[in-house]
């Protein structure tokens, strides 16, 4: 988009350009000989897969802001008119909310739609889409189908031939609505027609297409509570404070996209309903304002303030925008089942959720909430696909199924299952996700539920976000599952007894990403025994296999007899023989019972720390090389620290010392205090407690592997 274009206004007209606008004149003619409301012209941009809107008319900009620029991969109408090179139609709201529910979600009201590329046998230039009103028959005429496509062939001609001859087609203004077709007719002049407006005893008021008001009379302003001159150029859902919600304006909305009457009911407070008649047509809307009948009289589908049953309030999109927003962040499946049991279920007025998955031909419940009687939950599961019953037709056919009364389900489905749960309606939404069905959400009611059109189009756009978050928490759950068992099979299951000391080790995975990382810890259980600890760069499958070959390579070198800083050597070679570059930590030492001591090497990795008998505490400072895997030739010196009876040596990781913010200083010396006031406990204890009150290990942004050994003197 150009600069200083701001989304929801019409770009500006392009500087320098001569001629008659070409998209504009080629657009209006297509609308008004297909007889269709509204439409847009879009263009590839150069050199990327991406479709940019460059001139829209019939309806507010701001309708289709989510979709002024798109790429060629997204799940919309035009994209895959490009794509495909073909005409797409979409015959009404059902159908957009089946196969396109990202678009239906924002806009779910009934309107048809069609698709078409621009695009010669040579290139693409863009795509054109035009809507109908609900009134339009679901399926394309011929007629249509030649006007459309005739239309976009020669567009398309005209974008090759401005291409061919490096003429840059700009966007262009878009298109205002039709004025009115005719003045006032016969001796009934403007004046006199405005003192016939100001006489009558209800209200009426005029908006333009983008819901502003263009007329009021004084009726309408007595009920709405304020002068004509405030009412003029606002939009009613801004100026009046009442009024001031997204459910009227989306009213608004459907009716100017629909072209069917639309109405509702609004509460002035403190106690007067009035009712609003929305008679919308290509140039906006007349509303007629009337105080409304006793609202126990209204018939239903009326959306009322704090109805929590009413699909209107489901389908603004900052509601849809916040729940696609919380299901990103649903983890595993119980989280979505939690979500969407915490934030859907109030919303449509439901009392029970269950969703489905399917494995080895089978249903498998995921997760329920609302059902009293298990077993009216456990009879699902296990069921074969094969099994004529609603949630298994809808898991096949990829169709939703909506019940009003348990009559109309059981006249459909006469044997179900042999448990009757307690509700009385259900809608069984499929969960489809990248073309695939994944399960089946049910939501249940306790008294019988009509399901009007615009319900049915939410319910199933809801289906398609839970479908998406569901098919990522599985994968979520599958991968952590991996991540789980290959970290354990990578990790000593317990730790060998070893002549002259005690051993106790602590393992927690970070809590972001897949839970498995590079971090490990080992005691070889050789004369004289060791120990090792450290930290492969990365969280990631890789990093925990590279982990397991490190381990198993200082076990071997120890085996053989390598001297410490000899199996230090080696490591860092055969890291860069893989040549898997990533760098690791290490830190490897040699127990000597015999004269109470320990040899010491370390790569890159933190300092140990070191408790003595009597309670005092320090970091030991030794000597050492740079990480494994960055220089071949470099080596790794040695220290020997003497370990008196009941000293404890303290191994870790750096998940239990660096969190973001705190210096490394302040976290070692925190952890020796901690060491410190432990006492002679056992070590099991003593590891339990550093890592509950390291704070670093409580946010765990990353592993962290602790080893301790505590000397004997027995050795």
């Amino acid at each position: 988009m150009s600069e200083g274009h701001r989304p929801g206004q019409p770009p500006p007209a392009p500087r320098g350009t001569a001629g008659r606008p070409m998209l504009s004149l080629a657009l209006a003619a297509l609308l008004d000989e297909v007889h269709a409301h509204s439409g847009a012209v879009y263009l590839l941009a150069p050199d990327q897969p991406v479709l940019e809107m460059a001139v829209m008319a019939g309806m507010p900009r701001d309708f289709a802001a989510p979709w002024e620029r798109v790429g060629l991969s997204a799940p919309i109408p035009v994209a895959q008119a490009v794509r495909e090179r073909r005409l797409i139609w979409v015959g009404g709201e059902e159908e957009m909310a089946r196969r396109y529910p990202r678009i239906a979600v924002v806009l779910p009201y009934p309107f048809a739609l069609a698709a078409l590329p621009l695009a010669t046998g040579g290139a693409a230039y863009g795509a054109v889409f035009v809507t109908w009103p609900a009134a339009h028959p679901p399926v394309l005429s011929d007629w249509e189908r030649d006007h459309l496509t005739a239309a976009c062939d020669r567009l398309a001609l005209r974008l090759e031939r401005a291409a061919a001859e490096r003429r840059p087609v700009r966007a262009e203004p878009d298109l205002p609505a039709a004025g009115p077709s005719g003045g006032t007719a016969g001796s009934l002049g403007s004046v006199e027609a405005a003192r016939m407006v100001a006489r009558l005893p209800y209200g009426l008021a005029a908006l333009d297409v983008h819901g502003r008001v263009s007329f009021a009379n004084t009726a309408a302003a007595d009920l709405l509570g304020l002068p004509v001159a405030e009412l003029l150029g606002t939009r009613l859902w801004a100026s009046v404070p009442w009024l001031n919600d997204p459910m009227y304006e989306d009213r608004y909305r459907g009716a100017l996209l629909s072209q069917q009457v639309t109405a509702f009911v609004a509460l002035r407070p403190p106690s007067d309903w009035l009712s609003f008649r929305l008679y919308p047509s290509a140039t906006g809307l007349s509303v007629r304002i009337t105080r409304a009948r006793a609202v126990a009289e209204l018939g239903r589908g009326t959306p009322r303030p704090g109805d929590g049953a009413s699909s209107s309030s489901l389908v603004t999109i900052s509601r849809v925008l916040g729940l696609a927003g919380a299901m990103t962040e649903a983890v595993g499946v119980r989280d979505v089942v939690q979500l969407v049991a915490d934030e859907i279920v109030p919303a449509v007025g439901s009392q029970a959720l269950m969703i489905l998955g399917s494995q080895s031909g089978r249903l498998q419940v995921l997760g329920q909430r609302g059902y009293r009687d298990r077993r009216a939950v456990e009879q699902f599961h296990g069921t074969p696909l094969s099994a004529p019953t609603p949630s298994t037709r809808v898991l096949s056919t990829g169709a939703p199924a909506f019940f009003g009364s348990r009559q109309e389900l059981e006249r459909l489905y006469p044997v179900r299952y042999p448990v009757r749960d307690d509700f009385a309606a259900w809608a069984y939404l499929p969960l489809i996700a990248s073309g695939r069905p994944v399960g089946t959400c049910v939501l249940a009611y306790a008294e019988p539920h009509p399901f009007p059109a615009d319900e049915r189009a939410v319910l199933t756009s809801l289906g398609g976000l839970i479908a998406q978050a569901l098919e990522r928490a599985r994968l979520y759950d599958a991968k952590h599952r991996l991540a789980h068992g290959l970290q354990q099979a990578l990790l000593p299951h317990s730790l060998p007894r070893v002549p002259g000391f005690d051993a106790a080790a602590r393992y927690l995975p970070a809590t972001q990403g897949m839970e498995i990382g590079g971090d490990f810890y080992d005691l070889v259980p050789t004369r004289p025994a060791a120990a090792v600890i450290g930290d492969v760069q990365g969280h990631n499958v890789t990093a925990a296999g590279l982990m397991g070959q490190l381990r198993t390579a200082v076990r071997a070198y120890t085996t053989v007899g390598q001297e410490p800083q000899e199996v230090m050597r080696s490591t860092n070679l055969l890291l860069m023989d893989l040549g898997v570059e990533l760098f690791a930590s290490c830190l490897y030492l040699r127990l000597d019972p015999a004269d109470g001591s320990a040899v010491m090497s370390r790569a890159g990795h933190p300092p140990p720390l070191l408790r003595r008998p009597d309670g005092r505490v320090r970091v030991l400072d030794l000597a050492g090389g740079p990480l494994l895997g960055i220089d071949p030739a470099a080596t790794y010196p040695t220290t020997r620290v003497g370990l008196a009876p009941g000293s404890v040596l303290v191994l870790y990781t750096d998940g239990l010392v660096e969190s973001p913010g705190v210096d490394i200083e302040d976290a070692l010396a925190e952890l020796g205090q901690l060491l410190g006031a432990a006492g002679e406990v056992p070590l099991g204890v003593l590891a339990d407690c550093l890592v509950r009150h390291s704070a670093a290990a409580r946010e765990r942004a990353d592993d962290v592997a602790l080893l301790l050994l505590r000397a004997r003197g027995d050795g």
